[in-house]
Formats: C-alpha cells, structure tokens, sequence
C-alpha cells in the first residue's frame, strides 16, 4: 500500500532560531506586528508499507536517523493512505 507521509521537524524551546528571528526583525521593518517567528521544515513522503502502522514506524526510523536531531528537534508525523 501507498502512504504519503508529512513530517515537521522543529525546534525545541530553548534552541536559537536565527532565521525566525531575522524573519520575524524583517517584518516588523515593513511594518507588521509580529512578535515571534519560528522556523519547521516539512517533509512530504511517498511510501510504500504493509500498513499504517509498519508506514508510521518506518518513518519514525528516518526521523530518528536522518530528518530530525533528537538534540534540538522535535518532530510530528502524520501518516494517510495515498491514493
């Protein structure tokens, strides 16, 4: 079965986040009242797996090896069946 996979990786509190500050210093400039911007990355996976569940543990392997650093980040996954 195919999966599509979304992940966010972001930081955890407490981790500095240059490009939300300077992001959120840029649109204070052009006049927004912003207070706080923060940064995540999403990852879009196609996949395939025996089921929801073996997709789910799949992905929690890549984040665990690759898409996130259990240091700093934090990470969501969602998974649903592609058509």
């Amino acid at each position: 079965m195919r999966y599509r996979v979304k992940v966010e990786v972001s930081l955890k509190p407490g981790h500095s986040d240059p490009e939300g500050e300077t992001t959120a210093r840029l649109l204070r400039e052009l006049g927004y009242s912003v207070e706080n911007v923060s940064v995540s990355k999403v990852y879009t996976l196609l996949l395939n797996a025996a089921s929801h569940d073996e997709a789910a543990n799949k992905t929690e392997e890549m984040c665990r090896r690759l898409l996130a650093n259990p240091t700093k980040d934090n990470y969501t996954i969602c998974v649903e069946e592609a058509p």
